[in-house]
């Protein structure tokens, strides 16, 4: 270790560190560009000159080393007066297109002007016009009068992806950014380089003019399209979820998620088959009907179906708790061993970056909690012959994508009462009985467990009739207070939708069980109880990170939160 000084603050650090890094690491910020933590270092901005003593002139902080005894000035005025020089040659061709520009709010390029410019420029002459809503790739639009030529977007796909699909083309003022002839920015996760664009040069063409940042709230969560578990943010404006992009956690995703998971893993929450609230078969006919009425009913129906005639399918989509509770209703209250969950792996989809090939967020938390069969006469095969065999009257189905397997949904014509406790209509739901709304991912408070044993904490985005009532209660005012801005949409349409486990607890308080839980957290708390990998546990322990439950965990790439991601 060496000691430098950086503005007054001596600092201990690794001599393989730069300025940048070694500033960071010790809460100190150095205005920057073209540097990430995640990328190579290209030094093309200048915007992180710094004066170092004893040196003839500035120098950037993201490609020089630290030596013992250097002394560093960030906010010296050489330093100042470099940045912004640097700022008004940015500024010289950069369009005024703030008010219709979807990076305006987040755009590190206007947080820049105001903090670090003179806010004037001596430029009067016409601005340089190039190329407006240009397509790069399926996903993504380059308007590139707005391009600063950070080369981060090069960068990412050569460094991180491995797939060299854009490059620079012309120089000086008319330099550009192309795709390689033949080429198209579409590999696997291509719209990463609209997360680290520091301008609006890089845009969703999903999300392009929906809606501005301050109209959102933030809220972090996790993305549920493989087993990888990606720590994400999901943007919602009236209680509809706008947008989902990725949030850095060193352990699980580094900086980055796939396009697949950032664009399909949510749509389902909005989609016209959205189940809104509880339905019954009536005179062959599916019809809505309140919540009282549907648990009634579907207890006691039940009642006449227990043991071994009841089958239950978990899911590997719900949570920890909501397993958990699903598991402790089949054994305690309908007395029954089969239970399982289905497999949703697509062989040969996956690399070995991100992407799993396990398409479920939890089936390895399915498993933890103890929901896999006590024999093989429990098991999924089991379930679906003893359906057949009339030896299984009644199964309740909790997998959302069930219907993707065949000879489930033929079995179920064969029994005598089928319960769906899912979000979205299906081929499932069309021969259901009972349908009870299940919350979404996106609506919820609980854990998943990703396939390198990560627990890891989801928060609800979305409100429903249900996470509304005990919203901002003391169980989630410690986790942040992420949930301040549901007071704002008290008055947004909401499903009528509950969490699983809650589900299942009310159905366990009608059939005679002497427990109940009231909340997310009391699930969790019992849980802890009563699995030993999750003893110890709580909300706060597993907290914005998660915690590892077994095997050894990685090496933590950075020693600070890079903040300067996107905002």
């Amino acid at each position: 270790m060496i000691t430098i000084t950086i503005d007054g603050k001596e600092i201990q650090t690794d001599p393989s560190k730069t300025i940048i890094e070694a500033a960071f690491e010790n809460g100190i910020y150095v205005p920057h560009f073209c540097w990430h933590p995640g990328l190579s270092i290209s030094g093309n901005c200048r915007m992180c000159l710094v004066e170092v003593e004893k040196m003839p002139k500035q120098v950037i902080a993201c490609s020089t080393r630290c030596m013992d005894g250097m002394v560093v000035h960030v906010n010296s005025d050489n330093a100042v007066q470099a940045r912004e020089a640097v700022m008004e040659f940015i500024l010289i061709n950069h369009p005024l297109d703030c008010p219709i520009c979807d990076e305006a709010g987040e755009c590190k390029l206007q947080d820049y002007a105001y903090r670090f410019s003179v806010g004037e420029s001596r430029f009067d002459e016409e601005k340089e016009h190039k190329p407006k809503r240009h397509e790069l790739g399926p996903n993504v639009m380059f308007d590139a009068e707005r391009c600063i030529s950070c080369s981060r977007c090069i960068r990412f796909c050569e460094d991180v992806v491995g797939q060299p699909q854009l490059t620079f083309v012309e120089r000086g003022d008319r330099v550009n950014i192309e795709t390689f002839p033949g080429k198209k920015l579409d590999n696997p996760y291509a719209m990463n380089v609209i997360d680290i664009c520091p301008v609006g040069a890089l845009t969703s063409k999903d999300f392009r003019f929906a809606a501005r940042a301050w109209d959102m709230s933030e809220t972090s969560s996790l993305c549920g399209g493989c087993a990888r578990g990606c720590n994400v943010e999901i943007s919602v404006r009236k209680n509809e979820i706008l947008r989902m992009h990725p949030r850095e956690n060193q352990e699980v995703n580094n900086f980055w998620m796939c396009d697949s998971g950032r664009l399909e893993s949510w749509k389902h929450v909005h989609a016209e088959t959205r189940i809104e609230q509880p339905m019954l078969r009536k005179d062959d006919a599916l019809v809505t009907v309140g919540w009282d009425e549907a648990l009634a009913a579907v207890s006691s129906e039940l009642k006449s179906f227990k043991g071994d005639s009841v089958a239950l399918i978990g899911s590997p989509f719900e949570t920890c708790e909501d397993n958990y509770a699903a598991l402790r209703f089949a054994r305690e209250v309908l007395k029954t061993r089969q239970y399982d969950i289905l497999s949703h792996v697509v062989e040969g989809d996956e690399d070995d970056f991100l992407i799993r090939a396990d398409k479920t967020p939890n089936s390895t938390g399915a498993r933890a909690v103890g929901l896999r069969p006590e024999s093989d006469a429990g098991n999924l095969a089991a379930i679906i012959e003893g359906l057949q065999q009339n030896r299984i009257k009644a199964v309740i189905i909790m997998d959302n994508q069930a219907w993707r397997n065949e000879a489930l949904v033929a079995a179920l014509d064969k029994a005598q009462y089928t319960v769906a406790v899912v979000s979205n209509t299906s081929a499932v739901t069309t021969k259901a009985d009972a349908i009870l709304a299940a919350a979404t991912f996106a609506e919820k408070l609980g854990t998943w467990l990703n396939a390198d044993q990560q627990l890891q904490l989801l928060r609800p985005a979305v409100v429903t009739a249900e996470n509304a009532r005990w919203m901002g209660s003391y169980a989630m005012s410690r986790l942040d207070k992420f949930a301040t801005e549901f007071d704002r949409w008290g008055r947004m349409k909401k499903y009528d939708a509950r969490s699983s486990g809650q589900i299942f607890s009310d159905l366990a308080s009608l059939m005679g069980a002497s427990w109940k839980y009231r909340h997310p957290e009391d699930i969790f708390e019992d849980l802890t109880r009563s699995v030993e990998a999750f003893a110890g546990l709580s909300y706060e322990k597993i907290g914005r990170w998660g915690v590892r439950l077994s095997g050894e965990a990685p090496e933590h790439l950075l020693p600070y939160v890079y903040s300067d991601v996107r905002h």
